[in-house]
């Protein structure tokens, strides 16, 4: 069943808080997501950093990152109304949707209501047992992220070892840049050498403002994290690798000794980790390798 738009829009007053999306129509579309607000009197909150996606070919291109196919558990983040959660159910995989506002649980038990491999969950990601909710199976992740808090989320789930084998979203692409960014470059930071711990980072394709409602001022890409079986670096104390990380990049114009030093680590402590492992204590943090920042983080324990 297709959704007939003009006809929809008529009967708008008459049902104005109901509406069936049946499979096979499609709610990235403007008109029909005009609609869906408007019929369940909804505004993206600022607050919430919501944009609806309104591009069916970006959902179609989502969905193909992440490889979805029948047998698959996704756990999508922030379905909205169900625009990309469509795109996942019918790809024949079972779907898991957290939603963090409380109003849009109802929303989609409409708009997603043909869909039987659709399960939504109120509740907060950085808050909910994630084993137990993707029964203890590993998972993809798939997300139209607020961008406010795209990085808390990111880190939470990586840094959880979770059994995700890939992680596919949407972001600010200047966020993106900074989590394929490498040494020496102005963008690389603890971000980049994070996300390159846990996965093989790479940006997918670019999303314009025009495939939102409202349009952001921001360029947006999607990014496709496929998660390492094991970290990029091996490390004795994942704990004192990221300490160190942070520290080199606190204060990026100060050399990486400079850096540690003001980030609480002991000067003569330090001062015998570099000589032990041969790293030179004036460069500056950003243009250390992951393997330099684990072999000064062994040294320093």
């Amino acid at each position: 069943m297709s959704i007939n738009v003009d006809e929809m829009l008529e009967n708008e007053l008459s049902a104005p808080k109901r509406l069936k999306i049946g499979i096979n129509s499609t709610i990235a579309n403007p008109d029909v997501t005009r609609h869906i607000m408007k019929a369940f009197n909804l505004r993206a909150s600022k607050r919430l950093g919501q944009n609806f996606l309104v591009d069916a070919n970006i959902v179609r291109g989502i969905v193909e990152a992440a490889g979805a196919k029948p047998g698959d558990r996704i756990l999508e983040i922030g379905p909205g109304i169900g625009t990309l959660t469509q795109g996942l159910a019918e790809s024949g995989a079972d779907v898991t949707a957290v939603e963090l506002d409380k109003k849009l649980p109802a929303v989609l038990a409409e708009t997603l209501a043909g869909y039987d491999n659709v399960t939504v969950v109120p509740g907060d990601i950085l808050k909910v047992d994630i084993p137990s909710l993707m029964g203890n199976q590993p998972f993809k992740v798939a997300a139209n992220l607020p961008y406010y808090i795209t990085t808390p989320i990111l880190m939470a789930l990586l840094e959880q070892h979770l059994p995700i084998s890939v992680l596919v979203t949407m972001v600010q692409k200047e966020v993106a840049l900074r989590m394929i960014a490498g040494p020496g470059s102005k963008t690389y930071g603890a971000l980049s050498v994070a996300v390159q711990y846990y996965t093989r980072p790479h940006i997918a394709f670019d999303v314009p403002p025009k495939s939102f409602i409202p349009a952001p001022e921001v360029d947006s890409v999607v990014i496709v994290c496929e998660v390492r079986e094991k970290p990029a670096v091996a490390v004795r104390d994942e704990k004192m690798f990221f300490r160190v990380v942070k520290a080199a990049f606190g204060q990026r114009r100060k050399t990486i000794m400079n850096a540690m030093k003001g980030a609480g680590f002991d000067k003569e402590h330090l001062e015998a980790a570099f000589a032990a492992c041969g790293l030179d204590a004036s460069r500056r943090g950003e243009s250390f390798s992951l393997n330099e920042f684990a072999i000064l983080a062994d040294a320093l324990l």
